[in-house]
């Protein structure tokens, strides 16, 4: 399928069919998470070299766009992206998963941990004139959790949230439901940035095609679909988070949205542009090469690039069966196989460079194809037919695995290959948009593959709970692996409940153990987020949720 969240991207595209389940999590977008930066040739090149100075245009191609603009109403990472430069939050989380202030100066709990009450800024106003202040916070957060919004993330971030009120001109209280130790995080991510009062009282249609915020950038265009979206400097730009001062360097950013890879490379090559977003691993390789370009990377944080099992009907049912097709596929040489070393294969649910992380379960990801030999018999399939496949009670095992994404193609093809040496049968169904959500809200699989970028171990909540399974009655979710542990659901308590990152860490490690021990995600490789530039564009960084940062951009020729 491939609904990664480029994400919310990292190999293969989120497609039509795909998109929405890139509800998950997401992730706080904050400034400054640490990228790698190699130019042609691998010479270290593109540094920020000399003076930043201000002026001039970025032409950048992006390979994707949102459904929807309003992240209130959006789930998707290429609504995160382009809704940043326009939307400021309450708080600024980094890349290793601590809070800041941003349009929040301060803020303090109650001692129940029900109540936080945030001091605001008061010399802050959006591009429309309205003034920022306590009660377009109030009206925010209502937006984002009223039925009318159809919020299919920024709502389920609130799932806590009780009410909120103006305490002050500049003092805003919220009040929860039940401790939410995840609350700081999700007031960081665009999916709750900040939009002038004033627009949120329009139809959802007009949000999603054009927002207000109090951000670096403007758009007095907005969204148009299947062209971009263009972004104008705000000169009275006040409020960049902590640790940046003033308005953006560049007079416009114009972003052309070029689905198609070669375009967007021969797009950059030829000069049509300034920047690409995710160029496939191949052409990365390519440009590697030539001279006069630089590549910015960084690691998605959040949930791998991944194979999920149905736990709850099928085969794959079978923890014995889950975990003989973990080892017995050797995942990494595959990824070393089709992406040419750009991507690193997977050790874990989360991705390494993710805060909460716990790498010692890596061992159980190590190949063992003896070891998935001696499950699949205790698994009971221990037959074998004449084209060579495991069988039991005159059954064949096959998975199959759905996917709606031509450029998984190459992927699956290979560990299709790999099944079958352990004499496991894998069907490939490429299928249209509507029958795979379909199938996807029944159960009707054996297999999906997707990826979700999140900068912390909440993202695990939104994968593996089990109230995100996604039914027909409960409609599109992110519980794919259909996973119902009721261990896991207990430490998903422990976690919202923690009353410091060091105790939702620890909750998480255990969630982690847990959801490895049972198998419940076969992880494939971790993904990367790239911008690719021209020599002279300087200042391209990454929020902590990967996708781009262009607050610091600028041009030196």
């Amino acid at each position: 399928m491939g609904a990664t969240t480029r994400s919310w991207s990292r190999g293969p595209a989120t497609t039509a069919g795909a998109a929405v389940l890139t509800l998950a999590l997401a992730a706080a977008c904050s400034a400054g998470a640490d990228g790698t930066t190699t130019g042609g040739g691998g010479a270290a090149k593109g540094s920020a070299t000399g003076e930043p100075r201000s002026g001039g245009t970025l032409r950048l191609a992006v390979e994707k766009e949102p459904e929807c603009l309003d992240p209130h109403q959006s789930p998707t990472e290429s609504a995160r992206a382009l809704t940043r430069p326009i939307l400021d939050s309450l708080v600024h989380q980094d890349a290793k998963g601590s809070i800041h202030p941003w349009l929040a100066t301060g803020w303090k709990v109650s001692p129940d941990r029900l109540t936080y009450t945030f001091e605001l800024r008061r010399d802050v106003t959006f591009t429309d004139g309205e003034r920022f202040d306590a009660q377009a916070v109030v009206d925010n957060l209502d937006h984002a959790v009223a039925p009318e919004t159809k919020s299919l993330l920024a709502g389920s971030l609130l799932a806590a949230y009780r009410s909120a009120k103006a305490a002050g001109p500049s003092t805003v209280e919220i009040r929860l439901k039940r401790p939410d130790s995840g609350l700081l995080g999700a007031l960081a991510l665009p999916n709750l940035g900040i939009q002038s009062p004033r627009t949120l009282k329009g139809a959802p249609s007009t949000l999603c095609a054009k927002i207000v915020g109090t951000g670096p950038y403007r758009s007095d265009t907005g969204l148009v679909p299947q062209k971009g979206i263009d972004y104008v400097r705000n000169p009275s730009h006040n409020s960049p988070p902590e640790g940046r001062q003033g308005p953006a360097r560049l007079d416009r950013i114009e972003v052309k949205v070029v689905p198609d890879n070669a375009a967007r490379l021969g797009a950059l090559t030829s000069g049509q542009v300034d920047a690409v977003t995710a160029l496939s691993p191949t052409s990365l390789s390519t440009v590697r090469e030539l001279p006069g370009f630089t590549l910015h990377s960084t690691p998605y944080p959040g949930i791998n690039y991944s194979y999920w099992p149905n736990t709850a009907n099928g085969p794959l049912s079978d923890v014995n069966v889950r975990k003989a097709l973990r080892a017995g596929i050797d995942w990494g040489q595959i990824v070393k196989n089709v992406y040419f070393g750009v991507y690193e294969g997977a050790q874990g649910v989360l991705s390494a460079g993710t805060p909460g992380y716990d790498g010692s379960l890596a061992p159980a990801y190590a190949h063992d194809p003896a070891g998935a030999a001696r499950l699949l018999d205790q698994a009971g399939w221990t037959g074998r037919d004449a084209a060579g496949y495991r069988t039991k009670d005159g059954r064949r095992l096959t998975l199959r695995h759905m996917w709606s994404d031509g450029s998984v193609a190459n992927l699956a093809t290979q560990i299709q290959s790999a099944a079958k040496l352990l004499g496991v049968e894998l069907v490939e169904e490429n299928l249209d948009g509507g029958t795979f959500v379909k199938r996807l809200l029944d159960g009707d699989y054996e297999l999906i593959d997707t990826s979700f970028s999140a900068p912390g171990p909440d993202v695990l909540r939104v994968l593996f709970g089990a109230d995100n399974i996604p039914t027909p009655e409960r409609g599109i979710s992110n519980n794919m692996a259909r996973y119902d542990n009721p261990e896991v659901e207990a430490g998903f308590r422990r976690a919202l409940g923690a009353e410091d990152q060091a105790g939702r860490h620890r909750a998480y490690a255990e969630v982690q153990r847990r959801v490895t021990e049972d198998a419940a995600v076969l992880p494939v490789y971790s993904p990367l987020s790239t911008v690719t530039v021209r020599d002279g564009v300087r200042g391209i960084g990454f929020n902590a949720d990967g996708t781009p940062d262009l607050y610091g951009a600028w041009l030196a020729s």
